[in-house]
């Protein structure tokens, strides 16, 4: 290979974020973790990658065609996170075995997984999540969805709505229909990927009654406010599904006690893409934007897998589709300008850098030539720059 021919790039599915875009990340992140403390959580900081068997163990050996895996010296086979979920389990699990419950932790963090790139969906990306574990219950729940539109305002975006489900309203139909496991794996991978058609597809080729068929290709298009819930609730008849619309009534009643209630729709149709959820489990979706922004649910057997059965329930919150979402809508982050520039003639360093000193205790966001220059080559520089104030010292 030649060196002076060679370009540097980026591996797929990576960006590097500029100066601007950098700030407008540090100032979402600061601002939800301000939040996420004064909600009572502490941030936890996991590895960066973990052994394989640790992540199937919390999410099922599905994710692994998405996960980043190498080697360590003794040939065990490693993970780049793909989710935080599965960590602060394992962190549960391990180091706060001991600790009364329920535990409240949240992060800010990159995670990776293999993705078809595009605007707002990396192979690396970051993310902002809190995890309640140890509560079970329609009050955790309500608390987190709550905080999840506490999240979405602090981060400066109002226009945006949370659809919420709940696993065990599909789990109850397919457990009543008799449908085969996989048949069931192909009905949740239609719903997961809004395939209407290939939803028919599926049931068509299945052994169900035409009325079950029928009642499952509504599923995806029950949403909306309480009218629809009483509607779920006579078109089901067994348990199971009635319980799970019965959870989602007390969800919404706690939310409307938080004031949030307007921001949230009933959408049955989630179903999320992870296995581990097992009760109720929300999306936040916003105009201009065709994915989720943030979401979670409850899941109430992953810390079982590690040995400490608890209920958990939690969310993640994508950095980059947030401010991906605030752009679109035309919603400026703030990025503090640069306040002063500190120039000076030949001989003066000393009396410049205790200059800079004294504007730095302020709080001034002060840059030090390191060079002398002239006046005129200084007012340039600070102009360019887009400093705020120059001070010259000759």
């Amino acid at each position: 290979m030649n060196r002076n021919n060679y370009v540097p790039q980026i591996p797929y599915g990576t960006r590097d974020l500029l100066p601007r875009e950098a700030k407008q990340k540090r100032i979402v992140e600061g601002a939800l973790a301000e939040l996420f403390s004064r909600w009572g959580y502490d941030e936890v900081v996991t590895p960066t990658f973990e052994y394989m068997e640790t992540i199937t163990l919390g999410t099922g050996n599905a994710i692994q065609e998405h996960v980043f895996k190498f080697f360590d010296k003794n040939n065990r086979t490693l993970a780049l996170r793909p989710d935080m979920t599965t960590p602060i389990a394992r962190v549960a699990a391990t180091r706060f075995k001991e600790r009364p419950l329920p535990l409240r932790l949240f992060y800010l963090t990159n995670v990776f997984r293999h993705e078809q790139a595009q605007a707002g969906r990396q192979c690396e990306f970051y993310q902002a999540g809190i995890e309640l574990l140890g509560a079970p219950g329609p009050a955790a729940d309500a608390e987190i969805i709550a905080l999840a539109v506490e999240a979405m305002l602090e981060a400066g975006l109002t226009n945006f709505q949370i659809g919420l489900g709940q696993v065990a309203f599909i789990n109850g139909l397919m457990a009543e229909s008799g449908l085969t496991q996989r048949d069931q794996q192909k009905v949740k991978y239609t719903m997961v990927t809004r395939d209407l058609v290939g939803l028919g597809e599926v049931l068509a080729q299945s052994d169900l009654s035409q009325s079950a068929r029928e009642i499952f290709q509504q599923v995806p298009l029950l949403h909306g406010r309480e009218d629809m819930l009483r509607a779920a609730y006579r078109l089901v008849t067994n348990e199971q599904s009635r319980a799970a619309l019965d959870n989602l009534a007390d969800i919404h009643k706690l939310l409307t006690g938080y004031g949030v209630e307007r921001y949230v729709n009933f959408d049955l149709g989630i179903i999320r893409d992870f296995d581990y959820y097992t009760g109720m489990v929300f999306e936040v979706y916003t105009p201009g934007l065709g994915f989720p922004l943030c979401g979670g649910g409850r899941y109430d057997t992953m810390l079982a897998s590690f040995g400490v059965p608890n209920p958990a329930t939690g969310f993640a919150l994508g950095i980059e589709r947030m401010l991906l979402a605030l752009e679109r809508q035309g919603i400026d982050v703030s990025v503090r300008g640069k306040d002063v520039y500190i120039a000076w003639a030949e001989g003066n360093l000393a009396e410049a850098i205790e200059a800079a000193k004294e504007y730095r205790k302020t709080g001034r966001r002060t840059e030090l030539a390191l060079a002398g220059c002239s006046k005129t080559a200084a007012e340039k520089t600070a102009n360019e720059q887009g400093y705020e104030e120059l001070i010259y010292i000759e």
